[in-house]
């Protein structure tokens, strides 16, 4: 890093800490606006679902995300079936645009699917509109729920587990500090770089919400990960610092040699973050892609505030105010050095074979279960018990069966205006609804000749199927394989005609199809940047690799831990947290984008700290062992940090945000201890001084210093 900046940063301290606050304040105005801007929307732009519900939208006034579905219970009520249906239909005219498409009653239980036109966004704020004219109308027992009404009720949900989250990740954290910094102000210097960090993230995403399409999970996401981030960074920062003014008491010389020493360190690590997240721009989902744009802006907002906010609050601590009272935390010691992990690391080394095969085997044990893995596109049965819509949810599963909620739509385009009721289309059109209709995972098949069934031209016809399971259920995924290749490839319409089909079911399928047909390459362009830059970091090759392996090996302990924790009821038992049969498909790509580069993150401070003691002359296992003392107790200390945080998610109400938490916190657990901690050493033993090679080749085009083969670590692991 530049001296210059550094000296200039120090110089103008009060400056960047009242430009900090006032970026503090901006975000805490933005997160004040930015529910109302997200959505759950699983659009996929240009699928055969997203051609079927522009159809519906344009010509029939009907965007499938903007349905709301009404629930009767009317066993005990005094009006008849016709009359509630009338009530039903004046409560729907109060929404813009609402056509009542199906009413239907079964088993005691009036159900009906109001259409609208409005946006999913749109739609959710009229939610409380539609419940309050069903009330006015004398349904007081008539339940709502649908997308919009899920969206609606979830809002406060979300906000109320991110408030209660925040509170326990600042707890966590403050017992960590304490424990590893002592009694100083130190301590206070991590949180407010996370607060100021969080609050820039949610400004910056309040800003973009405003253009891009943004998920309903993302406050929750960044402001609980940039907090674990933030105080991650500002605590290898402090602990580096503490350090060099021990050595130097003068305050601005400290702060530069941290920042050219942890400060490089957390800069490469901030960029292997944020290159990972990048990588779902590439993704052509909409609800992927924002997560991973909003992902990004929390690594780069921590860089900004690690590298301009906190050496600007170190000068203002000065020696004094690092300096612990009294009890001086776990991290006191000789030049911050843990005996623990030296006794740790040295028992490593001393039989590097036997613990690296004992590392693998529990390693592999925990990632045995990803090969059970299913994901689905989403699930609205694990809605937060006590909501309005999940008891309408309830109602219509025990009495109608859950997909009457979502059902399918086959959309057909006759080619041109007043043929959908010519005679022969009119016939086929009941013959394919027919065939339907016997499908074992069908309830029923709604067909009519006029209006909401026909569009106003006469050019295009709908047909509504509902199934017997939700949306997302496996069963619902192969509904609509089936209605796409063998019912409506099997009708015989004219010459001309297309049909196509939509739906929540049938754009669940595109969504899951779209997000994991480039993941393989998603894959391979993370590992091929962060080669690139850890090669550049290390100035090593096998560490490089090394690195990128071990990362993977951490996915593989998320993706089996999570099929463990949720599929197997683990989670339901210890955590109190859902158990279900498939973990919800955006959890399993932004896991991978998010842990590649947080997992990287120990690795970067670890290596780095190794090779400084290799540059001095050291030998391998000497480098080895002084790399791991110098930083095993900030590491570990770190991630304990990272995991309180994600225990925010954790002990949320909304299944995906589990499903991310319990996966990231329980990979960067096992990464920072059994990864980093024994695999890592014990690879590095066995390798010598191949660790720290770089042959010509490599370093020319990267335009970087070869580090060629030493003989000092001849004859030796």
């Amino acid at each position: 890093m530049s001296e210059r900046w550094i000296r200039a940063v120090v110089r103008h301290r009060v400056v960047v800490v009242v430009v900090w606050s006032v970026v503090a304040f901006l975000g805490v105005v933005g997160s004040t606006q930015l529910s109302g801007l997200l959505t759950t929307s699983l659009a996929v732009p240009g699928s055969g679902s997203a051609r079927a519900n522009q159809i519906l939208a344009t010509h029939f006034a009907d965007n499938v995300e903007g349905t709301f579905t009404v629930v009767l219970d009317f066993k005990s009520a005094s009006s008849s079936l016709h009359r509630l249906e009338a009530k039903i239909d004046r409560a729907a005219s109060s929404l813009p645009t609402a056509t009542v498409t199906q009413q239907r009653a079964v088993g005691g239980v009036l159900y009906a699917n109001i259409t609208t036109s409005m946006k999913l966004i749109d739609a959710a704020r009229e939610t409380g509109v539609l419940r309050r004219a069903l009330v006015a109308g004398g349904l007081t027992q008539a339940l709502v729920t649908g997308p919009p009404a899920l969206q609606h009720d979830l809002a406060p949900i979300l906000a109320s587990d991110l408030h209660r989250g925040e509170v326990i990740a600042v707890i966590l954290a403050l017992a960590l500090l304490l424990l590893m910094l002592g009694w100083s102000w130190a301590v206070l210097v991590p949180f407010l770089v996370a607060g100021a960090t969080s609050m820039a993230a949610v400004g910056i995403v309040s800003l973009l919400a405003r253009h891009f399409l943004m998920v309903l999970y993302i406050p929750n996401v960044i402001e609980l990960i940039a907090f674990g981030l933030a105080v991650d960074y500002s605590l290898l920062m402090v602990h580096r610092f503490r350090r060099e003014i021990a050595v130097d008491e003068e305050v601005t010389d400290a702060v530069v040699r941290t920042m050219n020493s942890a400060g490089r360190t957390v800069l490469i690590s901030g960029v292997i973050v944020a290159v990972g997240l990048a990588t779902l721009l590439f993704e052509p989902v909409p609800f992927v892609r924002s997560l991973g744009v909003a992902g990004m802006v929390v690594p780069l907002a921590a860089l900004a505030s690690t590298l301009t906010l906190q050496p600007a609050l170190l000068s203002i601590l000065g020696r004094r105010g690092v300096t612990p009272v009294g009890f001086g935390g776990f991290l006191q010691g000789p030049s911050g050095r843990s005996g623990a992990w030296r006794r740790i690391v040295g028992w490593v080394i001393g039989r590097p074979a036997s613990v690296l095969a004992m590392s693998l085997v529990i390693v592999a044990t925990m990632c045995l279960s990803m090969f059970w893995l299913e994901v689905t596109p989403g699930s609205v049965s694990t809605v937060p018990a006590g909501l309005e819509s999940a008891r309408a949810i309830s109602l219509i599963s025990q009495h109608v069966g859950i997909g009457a909620i979502t059902p399918d739509e086959v959309v057909i385009d006759f080619g041109g205006p007043h043929r959908a009721n010519l005679a022969t289309n009119v016939a086929t059109r009941l013959k394919l609804a027919v065939a339907i209709s016997r499908d074992p995972n069908v309830f029923a098949v709604a067909i009519d000749t006029k209006a909401p069934f026909v569009d106003p031209s006469g050019r295009y016809e709908r047909i509504i199927v509902v199934g017997k399971d939700e949306f997302g259920a496996e069963s619902s995924q192969q509904l609509v394989h089936a209605l796409r290749n063998v019912y409506v490839a099997s009708a015989h319409f004219p010459k001309g005609t297309t049909i196509y089909v939509g739906g929540p079911p049938a754009q669940g399928v595109d969504f899951l199809a779209a997000v994991y047909g480039p993941f393989a390459w998603i894959v391979a362009l993370v590992m091929l940047f962060a080669m690139l830059l850890l090669i550049r970091a290390f100035r090593s090759l096998f560490l490089a690799l090394l690195a990128v392996v071990l990362d993977v090996i951490s996915v593989g302990v998320a993706y089996g831990l999570l099929v463990v924790m949720f599929r197997f009821g683990w989670g339901s038992r210890l955590l109190g947290t859902y158990q279900v049969a498939q973990i919800e498909g955006w959890v399993p790509v932004f896991l991978f984008a998010m842990l590649f580069g947080l997992s990287m993150d120990y690795e970067v401070f670890i290596v780095a700290r190794m090779r400084e003691a290799w540059d001095r002359d050291l030998r391998n296992d000497g480098a080895i062992i002084e790399g791991l003392s110098s930083t095993g107790g900030v590491v570990t200390g770190a991630a304990l940090i990272m995991v309180g945080a994600l225990s925010g998610l954790v002990v949320g109400r909304v299944a995906g945000l589990q499903e991310l938490g319990v996966g990231l916190a329980l990979a960067v657990l096992v990464d920072a201890t059994i990864v980093r901690g024994l695999i890592l050493p014990s690879v590095m033993a066995l390798l010598g001084r191949w660790n720290w090679w770089l042959p010509a080749k490599v370093a020319g085009p990267l335009r970087i210093e070869p580090s060629p083969l030493r003989g000092r670590d001849e004859g030796s692991r």
